[in-house]
């Protein structure tokens, strides 16, 4: 018997199921993103809940630097 499986991008969680199983039914609870690269370039990522997709887009999303932030403050400070 033919398995298929998916496995949580972020932490790794794997779950197997039969061809004759529908994902929709095992896989209840995780969430599928497509990320468009480019002409006819999609990658599909699989996430076993909102916990782990939030860790992975904190990973990948660039952060502003505190110091940066600091100093617009600093900045509207003076203008006062």
């Amino acid at each position: 018997m033919q398995k298929r499986y998916s496995i949580c991008h972020f932490c790794g969680r794997k779950v197997e199921f039969g061809m004759e199983e529908p994902p929709c039914k095992v896989l209840s609870g995780w969430l599928a993103v497509s990320h468009w690269k480019g002409l006819e370039s999609v990658e599909q990522y699989s996430f076993c809940s909102f916990s782990c997709l939030q860790k992975w887009v904190d990973a990948i999303v660039p952060r502003i630097p505190e110091v940066f932030l600091k100093s617009l403050d600093e900045k509207d400070e003076g203008s006062k």
